[in-house]
């Protein structure tokens, strides 16, 4: 068996092994996919009247407002996953596991790939079961199938960014503990910016902050592909911040890896 045929079968035992885990003890992937459900609730049910006059008029109310309000908490529990993968990678780490799989004869990728995989699985059932929670609350998405293929497909992406980013902070915390509250500004940055507000309604230093930083073009770009509203120049901006929170996160976590920086 060639060397890329041997990596491909350890990664996916490695993921095999983090399904496992996610299946034996769900009570993570549960708190995950709490914290964004009650944010819709209460945006929702408690601020929406108020929020969503504010945004479009006397005339908007809850019904109108989850429609604006959806596809920024939909990011959010997004954002929420790399908690999972953060913890994961860092209780192996400090359990002794990785220094065990470095004496195996496996491929040294395997260990990252599978929680990276393992991450990218466990935060899309989370980022489905949120859009079933809105969806059954009134969301009413009028994207094409052509749109939700597109939106799902950046919201992958953003995973896949956020969960390379996630394990290299699993590689250096010290403690799972620490793992768990490294990756809160990744949660909370959605709201300093348009997932529960546009831009616009900010003060001037708070709105050059909200406009140019990572989550805002996603935000309004995944509310584009769903709502119908306009995208202009959000897409590939979108698309940029992806891609270069991927390399980052990729190449931090390698090296760190390499580097045996993992006792």
């Amino acid at each position: 068996m060639s060397t890329p045929s041997y990596a491909v079968t350890d990664s996916l035992t490695m993921l095999r092994r983090n399904l496992k885990h996610a299946q034996r003890y769900p009570s993570m992937t549960v708190s995950v996919v709490a914290l964004p459900v009650m944010m819709l609730l209460v945006f929702t049910y408690v601020f929406g009247g108020a929020l969503g006059s504010g945004i479009g008029g006397a005339a908007v109310g809850t019904t109108d407002y989850i429609d604006y309000v959806a596809p920024g908490i939909i990011l959010m529990a997004a954002t929420s996953g790399a908690l999972v993968t953060a913890v994961g990678v860092c209780v192996d780490k400090t359990e002794g596991i990785v220094n065990r799989f470095r004496t195996m004869p496996i491929s040294r990728a395997s260990f990252l790939t599978g929680h990276v995989v393992g991450g990218v699985i466990q935060t899309l059932v989370s980022v489905a079961l949120v859009i079933g929670v809105a969806l059954l609350m009134g969301f009413r998405p009028s994207a094409t199938p052509v749109e939700w293929i597109a939106a799902v497909g950046l919201l992958v992406l953003l995973i896949l960014a956020l969960t390379w980013l996630s394990a290299a902070i699993g590689l250096v915390a010290k403690t799972p503990e620490t793992a768990s509250n490294m990756p809160l500004p990744l949660q909370f940055l959605p709201f300093v910016g348009s997932a529960i507000v546009p831009t616009e309604s900010m003060p001037t230093g708070v709105r050059w902050f909200a406009e140019y930083q990572p989550f805002t073009p996603i935000i309004e770009t995944l509310r584009g592909l769903l709502m119908g509203t306009g995208i202009g120049g959000s897409a590939p901006a979108a698309l940029a911040w992806c891609a270069g929170l991927t390399l980052v996160g990729y190449l931090w976590a390698r090296a760190v890896f390499r580097r045996g920086a993992v006792g």
